[in-house]
């Protein structure tokens, strides 16, 4: 058995995997962002959130919708020059991690299950923001993987 487990390839290949599914993950639906028909669909969700619901009467729709389409661009360019410096990875991990606290923060409150039947039995809101725990989780192991990487290169003698 142990000799199978010597094939497998090591850890490393798994947070390469895990980094560029993030990094193509934020650019996708950062650019969606740009799109009218993504910002309008935010904007259901946004203008009655206090987080966002500020910006729609000072920069409308559109460029709120912007705004966050860079957000999240600016995260997977984060997370994505992770692969060359822990510190950017760092900081791209914990803004995924913040993103993703924010998007499943919608969930307080909202009708989660599908009306006719009741939990277990997701209505659309529930499978659409659901998904994010486990994005939540793979900016938390970038995150926790660049500072780790951080703290081994600071304590070993230069």
């Amino acid at each position: 058995m142990l000799r199978i487990l010597d094939r497998f390839p090591s850890q490393a290949l798994g947070f390469a995997a895990l980094r560029w599914s993030m990094v193509f993950i934020f650019a996708m639906f950062g650019i969606a962002k740009f799109a009218t028909y993504e910002a309008e669909g935010v904007a259901q969700i946004g203008m009655n959130y206090p987080l966002f619901a500020w910006m729609y009467p000072l920069i409308g729709v559109q460029g709120t919708s912007n705004v966050i389409g860079s957000i999240e661009l600016a995260t997977g360019a984060l997370i994505a020059i992770g692969a060359w410096s822990h510190r950017a990875g760092l900081v791209g991990g914990l803004m995924g991690v913040f993103t993703f606290l924010v998007t499943l923060s919608f969930s307080l409150g909202a009708p989660l299950w599908e009306e006719e039947y009741g939990f277990p039995f997701m209505g659309s809101f529930a499978q659409f923001l659901f998904k994010d725990a486990v994005l939540l989780a793979a900016c938390l192991t970038l995150a926790l993987h660049a500072a780790h990487m951080l703290r081994t290169r600071s304590a070993s003698p230069t």
